[in-house]
């Protein structure tokens, strides 16, 4: 039973940090970022490397 429980608790950190990572385009859409758990919270994004990003997808 012990490892029946931490087998659900590794496939649930994986599903849920494999959920929360994305990519991003700035409006004129030549030039991008990957984020891992939000956008904003991206170092691309708080240096503003791409400057103003388009929605979110």
């Amino acid at each position: 039973m012990k490892h029946f429980i931490k087998l659900i608790a590794v496939t649930s950190i994986v599903a849920f940090l494999s959920g929360c990572t994305g990519h991003v385009y700035n409006n004129e859409r030549n030039c991008s970022y990957d984020y891992f758990l939000h956008p904003d919270v991206s170092i691309s994004k708080v240096i503003g490397g791409c400057g103003p990003v388009a929605n979110h997808k």
